[in-house]
């Protein structure tokens, strides 16, 4: 069963989600990623099979899509 590490709630959805990950200081981001998202806060949590891959693709194992520009700030 379902229990959201954030807020402890039990009812969730799946979804395909978007994450930005930093890899050796670089941003990298992995689009619709399968993953149960909490329902009261939106924690998404992935399983394991989808964690090896999307570290595997991350560190090489696939080739990105495109790349896009992305705006940095620095919260003072």
């Amino acid at each position: 069963m379902f229990r959201c590490h954030v807020c402890g709630k039990t009812e969730s959805r799946q979804e395909l989600v978007n994450e930005v990950f930093d890899i050796d200081g670089k941003p990298v981001r992995v689009e619709q990623i399968p993953a149960t998202v909490c329902a009261h806060c939106g924690e998404p949590v992935f399983s394991r099979d989808t964690t090896e891959r999307v570290r595997r693709m991350v560190h090489g194992e696939a080739t990105p899509i495109k790349s896009i520009q992305m705006d940095v700030f620095a919260y003072r």
